[in-house]
């Protein structure tokens, strides 16, 4: 083939452009592809479909509406249907970097449905008949209110689908996991230091209930993130849109996706900012920080295995160095730990790009939305690492929880009832400077005797408040 029929050309309001001749999308995607050549970021699959599913629900309530007839809305959404089946997924070629209102996303969206459909109808690529990408596949629309609409169900859609799921699993585990070690007692720690005796249950249900509060923190913020742009046309007044547009096709999204959405309220709110999904991804924030504590504790408590703590034992995945023989390494709580980093990270980048609403219009759209799914994924897929290849496997070393419970001289906080704090305080000082036991201090002092001791010192009873074990 010549190069002359390696490309066809196309027209939008600027002029002639040309466009590969395999390619579904037309002008001005092609101009995006020259203007905006930054990085390699793309926007994911699952946004692509959330736009697909979008500009299905516009044509049907077009369609309902009487501002669309029946061949153009039947051709947008068996093109929309293609698209979320997973078909011409090489047609979205643009990077995230771009006009700030996404905009070039939005028409290599509208390109590629108005020339695959013209193609369905018997007509060349390119020729903007039957169906043109901006008369009729973004009818109703702007760029302004339907690329937000997109930016919420996507997130929507990746919350319940994987974000949620992956929470819930590890939340369950660990919840497991502080049954199972619930009569594993061992020393606690404060300021990094020995403390009174805690279990190990009892720590795994701190951190269960750590991802508890965040998940509440999170499903709470999705009403904001329900409510929906479009209706909002171009800058939140509704220009060129029917007065019952923006509930009647966010209706329709919610059917299409069986998720609660529905019209923003307020529709310059949501073109300009973006708060809903600040406020989500702070939430996130607080996730990773509960996620970073609890993986750098079972760090701590795995390491060794002769020089640590050593009191649990983690999978063995793989090895862990290239010169020493023999190591293994907490590479799950790494890998966890780095993507909690990368998240804190990203809020700044987030709250930054939400502050950037300069009146009717925020145009720092694309980075919000790619930031946000981001991480998202990344805490769903580290979660779900975690669980299944490290904490569903871990295993208490009994021995070492006894002995260093045996040692502690913390346990001496359960004689201050009975001695006072000063003596107490006397005796656990004689302990560790003549390296014995509390109880051979004790004694070696004359504070009590041996039977009074062991009544006093029984780590047991150290575990809840006097009144008992909660029932």
């Amino acid at each position: 083939m010549s190069e002359l029929h390696k490309f066809r050309i196309e027209h939008d309001s600027m002029g002639e452009v040309r466009v590969p001749t395999a390619a579904l999308w037309g002008a001005q995607t092609q101009r995006s592809l020259a203007h905006f050549a930054i990085g390699d970021d793309k926007f994911t699959p699952d946004f692509i479909k959330a736009f697909a599913l979008v500009k299905k629900a516009a044509a049907q309530c077009n369609l309902g509406l009487g501002a669309l007839d029946a061949t153009h809305a039947k051709l947008i959404v068996q093109v929309c249907d293609e698209i979320l089946a997973g078909q011409h997924a090489d047609q979205f070629p643009l990077c995230v970097w771009q006009t700030g209102s996404g905009t070039q996303t939005n028409m290599n969206v509208n390109e590629v449905i108005a020339n695959r459909a013209n193609e369905i109808a018997g007509q060349p690529r390119g020729s903007n008949y039957p169906l043109h990408p901006n008369d009729h596949v973004n009818k109703a629309q702007s760029s302004n209110d339907v690329f937000p609409t997109v930016m919420h169900v996507a997130t929507m859609q990746l919350w319940q689908r994987v974000l949620a799921p992956s929470l819930q699993a590890l939340i369950d585990e660990l919840g497991s996991k502080s049954e199972e070690f619930a009569e594993q007692i061992k020393s606690g720690r404060t300021h990094m230091m020995d403390a009174t005796p805690v279990t190990l249950g009892q720590e795994f249900g701190a951190y269960q209930a750590q991802l508890h509060y965040a998940q509440a923190q999170l499903d709470a913020v999705m009403q904001g993130v329900g409510q929906l742009a479009l209706g909002g046309s171009a800058v939140g007044t509704g220009l060129n849109t029917d007065k019952r547009w923006a509930t009647s096709v966010a209706l329709l999204i919610a059917e299409l996706t069986q998720l609660p959405f529905e019209s923003a309220p307020n529709k310059f709110m949501a073109l300009a900012g973006h708060d809903a999904l600040a406020d989500l991804h702070g939430r996130l924030t607080v996730l990773a920080t509960a996620l970073y504590k609890m993986a750098s504790d079972v760090r701590l408590m795995n390491s060794g295995p002769r020089c640590g703590l050593a009191e649990i034992r983690i999978p063995e995945n793989e090895p862990g160095s290239s010169i020493m023989p023999g190591k293994v390494n907490p590479t799950q709580v790494e890998a966890l730990t780095m993507v909690c980093l990368r998240v804190m990270g990203n809020n700044t980048t987030v709250g930054m790009a939400a502050s950037q609403g300069q009146f009717q219009l925020n145009v720092y759209k694309p980075l919000i939305i790619h930031t946000l799914l981001e991480s998202m994924s990344l805490l769903a897929d580290a979660m779900s690492s975690f669980r299944k290849h490290c904490l569903v496997g871990i295993e208490p070393i009994e021995e070492n929880l006894r002995r260093s419970v045996k040692r502690s001289l913390m346990l001496v906080t359960a004689l201050s009832p009975v001695i006072g704090y000063d003596e107490a305080a006397k005796l656990a000082k004689y302990a560790q400077a003549h390296d014995v036991s509390l109880k051979e201090a004790g004694l070696a002092l004359g504070m009590l005797d041996e039977k009074e001791f062991d009544a006093l010192l029984d780590a047991r009873k150290m575990l809840f408040p006097l009144a008992g074990k909660p029932s």
